[in-house]
């Protein structure tokens, strides 16, 4: 018989003894562990572990079966803990305003079943990806600025809501979230500025760079905050450019990188793999 995997996060303090103490009580539950990753930050001292099993017999073999099991390490230790059926797909509600790269390669992915998610719809403050929408047979929620930012964040929230949404990904969604935005979706909502930050934020990044004669363009994908572009990074990418080209050609070769790391974030996201340390992300790979 073949049993489901799960997949274990774990925050807590760095002390010694943690992953023995996690692999012991797998292993007495007769658990077989897959994939492990751990870190200790000697700046933080916090340690971070991810790790894959499955269940091997009928002992212990459910979800709750194993929250009970690592429930008196996880008290001991002062471990936040995490458990997820890894054949689980988060729910994640897409945003874009009117570049559609990045929106479009994103439901190509998930269209293919190359990315463990499932997209519940996209929300837009334009009507120009609706027919890209339409075709995948989404929900498309048109949630124009006319209104003031207030109303239409309210209905971004209620969207998120009525969605079951645990991730929002702006896919080049061109607007500014408020404060109270960001905090309401603290930890669960990626953003991709077409810049490789902390350098050139805000409003067009590629000929900020074009005109600082930068020697590589990039992307980056990161967690949104209430500091505009300063949030925790969780992929970048570069790709050498040269003098000889123009802005319209950095923002042409921009918008391939952005797909690219994008879509890592949100596949690393969906499978547990990153976990925030402060201003900063531990990533496993």
């Amino acid at each position: 018989m073949m049993f489901p995997h799960f997949i274990l996060t774990i925050r807590c303090r760095d002390r010694a003894g943690i992953v023995a103490a996690v692999a012991t009580a797998l292993a007495d539950s007769q658990a077989f562990i897959t994939e492990s990753s751990h870190f200790g930050d000697p700046e933080t001292e916090l340690f971070f572990m991810r790790t894959v099993f499955r269940p091997t017999g009928a002992l212990v073999s459910t979800l709750e079966d194993f929250r009970i099991v690592l429930e008196p390490v996880a008290k001991r230790l002062g471990m936040e803990l995490s458990l997820h059926p890894a054949e689980r797909r988060t729910k994640v509600l897409l945003a874009v305003s009117k570049h559609g790269h990045c929106l479009n390669h994103l439901l190509h992915q998930w269209h293919s079943g190359e990315l463990p998610i499932d997209v519940v719809g996209v929300v837009s403050n334009h009507e120009d990806m609706r027919r890209l929408v339409d075709w995948y047979g989404l929900p498309y929620h048109y949630l124009p600025m006319a209104d003031g930012k207030q109303a239409q964040e309210a209905r971004f929230r209620d969207a998120i809501a009525s969605s079951g949404a645990e991730l929002t990904v702006l896919a080049r969604y061109m607007q500014v979230l408020s404060d109270e935005m960001c905090r309401h979706l603290e930890g669960r909502c990626i953003n991709i500025h077409h810049s490789f930050l902390p350098s050139f934020k805000g409003a067009k990044p590629y000929h900020q760079a074009y005109a600082r004669g930068v020697k590589v363009v990039g992307a980056t994908a990161h967690y949104v905050t209430s500091d505009l572009d300063e949030g925790p990074i969780i992929e970048q990418e570069t790709q050498r450019v040269t003098h000889a080209l123009e802005a319209d050609t950095f923002v042409r070769m921009g918008k391939d990188i952005e797909n690219v790391v994008l879509a890592r974030a949100v596949r690393w996201h969906a499978e547990h793999r990153v976990m925030l340390n402060g201003t900063r992300t531990v990533v496993f790979q």
